[in-house]
């Protein structure tokens, strides 16, 4: 099995960030496998998703239909919102196992490997990727 991790930015407020790039630079040329993204935080998930066509809006409002930004939730300290944010992965989840076919994550035409971070207390996001070879 090989492993990497890194780091991403996600900044002081709500975030949806594009890592399909660094996903496809770990797997290219090693062959069929899967290939795991793991976001290790309480408060943030990974989505499979359209980005740039408005999606990410859409998702921001359903999330805020969902999971509103306030303080009535029983875990509260922090920002508004944070205890939202804790209840997140239920629904977003935190881990996600994709096909590698001949070195290449297989995606659909549109999808992207999208961090999806609405906690503004946690400006610096883990990932963990780890490819397991068929062979």
């Amino acid at each position: 099995m090989k492993t990497t991790s890194f780091q991403v930015k996600t900044g002081s407020k709500p975030a949806i960030v594009d890592i399909t790039d660094r996903v496809e630079n770990f797997v290219s040329g090693e062959g069929d496998g899967l290939v795991s993204v793991s976001l290790p935080h309480a408060t943030a998930g990974l989505a499979l998703m359209e980005l740039g066509s408005g999606s990410e809006d859409d998702l921001w409002d359903r999330l805020e239909f969902m999971l509103p930004r306030d303080h009535r939730y029983r875990h509260s300290h922090g920002s508004a919102g944070h205890g939202a944010a804790h209840v997140l992965p239920a629904f977003v989840v935190p881990t996600l196992t994709l096909p590698v076919i001949g070195g290449e994550v297989s995606l659909g035409t549109w999808q992207r490997i999208a961090i999806i971070d609405p906690n503004v207390d946690n400006p610096t996001r883990d990932v963990v990727l780890a490819f397991l070879t068929s062979g």
